[in-house]
């Protein structure tokens, strides 16, 4: 999924490992789109690419890329896709900074 965001030029990536804060998932794959339709393309991009290669489809699909956020439930793994604006509005990374930062690519 990592690649499938660079791609499709998704920017400041971060993965927290919430294994030790969380019991609902084991990961957040954050990272942001500048455009709304930037954010639409990663998230079809994401979905289609995880189908294929992991043969999964997501648990759930919450948010509208119009509205700046897209959030794909993989069970194990949570992707949050934000416009800029809204990655800041919500924080996660404040929200769950006890979290392990496994990645981080500006």
């Amino acid at each position: 999924m990592v690649d499938t965001i660079l791609d499709k030029k998704g920017g400041d990536l971060v993965l927290l490992d919430l294994r030790e804060s969380a019991i609902f998932t084991d990961y957040f794959l954050i990272c942001n789109g500048d455009s709304d339709r930037q954010l639409k393309a990663l998230a079809t991009s994401i979905a289609e690419e995880a189908k294929e290669k992991a043969k999964t489809i997501p648990w759930g699909l919450e948010g509208e890329s119009a509205n700046g956020w897209v959030l794909l439930d993989y069970g194990s793994l949570i992707v949050h896709l934000f416009s800029p604006a809204m990655r800041k509005y919500y924080n996660l990374e404040e929200l769950w900074h006890d979290a392990h930062v496994v990645l981080r690519m500006q």
